[in-house]
């Protein structure tokens, strides 16, 4: 870098702290001798100068007062006055973590204990204005940086990549995004969207696509578990042994904590991307995986250890998703916390911000569970692609599926995992063996995919549990469209053909307990009954749902 001339011709700023005779000047430009100057430390050194003037009394230093502070050449005893210029602002800006604690002329424990600063963050033009003066000034002074660690932010561009420009009509003003999405939304995907040195597209839609993939997963997990908590009065003080946890239980508790460690492993190292990241695919394998796989369990009626387990997980996941987030997304955290914390426990810290970070408890975490757990889960979506393919919904049962997999510990995996795989697949048998067909091998060594294959032959007994399953999805259905609560029992009609029939006598029990139905009667609905007309696989019935008083 070239020379700081950071001498400016301003009225307003901090002086430049030099004095000049101005009759030594004149003598030395006709000698053509260098001007000599003095520079002044400080207001004690300056009281001290011979013959000070316009000192006494004087609280502000800058202009103009200043410039009326006059004293004694030292050469020719002629007077000294400042020069006129004053201090480009930037050396402020550099001077700022002396200058915070008035060093060296007050606080130098204090400034010892502080400096250098941790952290420090602002946009990629700083590396030649406020980063580079503060290098300029703690190297000179200190003969070290002032600070430890850098978050170099790239600029931010519109939706396409443009510059933004009021002439092109591209800008997005903050209050329309947070008008729209609010200040979490926003916050999350600045921190996500992209690492903080790259540029990043943005706009409102961009912002919008946050709160539809993340925050509302999140959110609709918590309102879930409130929902159910509430019907069954749920109380987090219950304590649940964590001896005998059910498989899935123990499966989300080792990802929280290894969610934890990493995270806090990513903030220590001031990645707030990746933290955000990993945040995001957590909420996802919560959502997606650990409470669809678990709604079952909080929708039984029986309120049993399985029960309060699930629960009592799920309760201890959010609390701690609510921690987390406290950085990135103060306020759902707080909601989150407040709600299921604070409504309980009136002890507890008034605000999710004056708790402490989570710590993960490694000895929770289970590498074995967790990879045998994400096998199940890429069969499994491997899976549904086939069935889709096929043109075959989730609900209708096939008989089996074979799984080729790459390695005996992958088949072990597997067969571990084989219930949770029949029922996300809806199967009656899962055939696991070891022989993928492949060209390349990953670095580990193993062929670098796993097949999945559907037998889809359906004789009448699986076609009649389709039926039966959706049956129970119209019905469902029905409950939401009727306005009915989760938790009412209903009474079911239905009218239909021989195929109707007979599912309806032969899986009565399944769809009485899926329905919440006390009872399943064949024939016309009474008055009151909410009732509609379907096609399913081209036969006609008439479904009707009443609620039971009382």
């Amino acid at each position: 870098n070239g020379d700081w001339a950071f001498s400016r011709e301003r009225d307003w700023g901090t002086p430049l702290n030099i004095w000049h005779c101005g009759s030594c000047d004149a003598q030395n430009l006709a000698e053509r001798k260098p001007l000599e100057r003095e520079c002044v430390g400080s207001v004690e050194e300056l009281k001290a100068k011979p013959g000070i003037s316009g000192i006494e009394g004087l609280s502000d230093l800058h202009r103009p007062y200043i410039d009326e502070v006059t004293y004694d050449c030292p050469q020719c005893g002629a007077e000294m006055r400042r020069v006129p210029e004053v201090i480009d602002c930037w050396f402020d800006s550099g001077a700022m973590p002396f200058a915070q604690w008035h060093y060296p002329f007050e606080n130098q424990a204090l400034f010892e204990e502080r400096f250098p600063a941790d952290y420090i963050c602002e946009a990629v033009d700083q590396t030649r204005g406020w980063f580079y003066s503060l290098h300029a000034l703690s190297i000179l002074l200190k003969e070290q940086p002032c600070f430890s660690n850098v978050i170099c932010l790239g600029h931010i561009l519109d939706a396409t990549g443009e510059k933004m420009s009021k002439s092109k009509g591209n800008v997005v003003t903050p209050e329309e995004v947070l008008d729209a999405s609010g200040a979490d939304a926003l916050r999350w995907y600045l921190y996500t969207s992209s690492p903080p040195g790259n540029v990043r597209r943005f706009s409102g839609e961009l912002v919008e696509e946050v709160v539809r993939k993340f925050l509302l997963t999140l959110w609709n997990t918590y309102s879930f578990f409130v929902t159910y908590a509430n019907i069954d009065k749920f109380d987090p003080r219950t304590s649940v042994s964590q001896e005998g946890l059910p498989e899935l239980d123990r499966w989300i508790l080792s990802e929280l904590n290894q969610l934890v460690d990493r995270v806090t492993r990513s903030l220590d190292q001031y990645d707030p991307t990746g933290a955000g990241r990993m945040i995001e695919d957590f909420v996802q394998d919560l959502s997606n995986w650990y409470v669809r796989r678990s709604r079952r369990r909080f929708w039984k009626s029986e309120n049993d250890a399985d029960k309060q387990a699930a629960y009592t997980t799920l309760y201890q996941c959010l609390v701690t998703l609510a921690k987390l987030l406290a950085p990135f997304t103060p306020f759902i955290a707080e909601e989150l916390y407040q709600n299921l914390v604070r409504s309980v426990d009136k002890s507890a810290a008034e605000s999710v911000h004056l708790t402490d970070y989570p710590q993960a408890d490694l000895s929770q975490v289970d590498e074995e569970l967790s990879a045998d757990t994400r096998l199940a889960m890429t069969v499994s979506s491997l899976g549904r692609s086939a069935r889709a393919k096929a043109n075959l919904k989730v609900r209708q049962p096939l008989a089996k599926v074979l799984v080729k997999v790459r390695s005996k510990r992958e088949q072990a995996g597997l067969n571990r995992m084989a219930s949770q795989v029949l029922e996300e697949l809806n199967v009656k048998r899962v055939d696991v063996t070891i022989g993928v067909p492949a060209t390349a091998v990953t670095a580990e060594g193993l062929p670098p995919t796993i097949e999945v294959e559907l037998d889809t032959n359906i004789d009448q007994k699986l076609a009649d549990e389709g039926l039966a399953r959706e049956l129970v999805h119209r019905l469902q259905t029905m409950r939401k469209q009727a306005g009915f609560d989760i938790a009412d029992y209903i009474e079911t009609y239905y009218q239909g053909g021989d195929s109707i029939q007979r599912v309806m006598r032969e899986f009565a029990s399944y769809i009485r307990q899926e329905t919440l139905s006390q009872t399943l009667t064949q024939g016309s609905p009474p008055d009151g009954a909410f009732a509609k007309s379907h096609t399913i696989d081209g036969d006609e019935v008439v479904l009707a749902v009443k609620r039971v008083s009382g």
